[in-house]
């Protein structure tokens, strides 16, 4: 199981804060988990300017997701 996090403006898009997706067998990736999170809620992800977090830890989409890992999508955040 992956559980993926909303915050800010993306969770107000998908309308959830949180859901928990089946782990594909061969592992994935964070750009494909946020591919199976658009099908699993049905709200197009991919043109936003998003980022993402493993496990609290900033990472790259090409980054990996393993089982039991809690993936976080994010804008970026500014301050003033």
């Amino acid at each position: 199981m992956i559980y993926v996090k909303f915050f800010a403006s993306v969770r107000e898009r998908v309308g959830v804060g949180e859901i928990s997706l089946l782990m594909p067998e061969g592992g994935v990736t964070v750009e494909e988990v946020l591919s199976l999170a658009e099908d699993e809620t049905g709200v197009l992800l991919q043109d936003a300017h998003l980022l993402a977090a493993v496990n609290l830890q900033h990472v790259p989409f090409s980054g990996v997701v393993h089982d039991g890992d809690e993936v976080a999508f994010f804008p970026p955040v500014t301050g003033g």
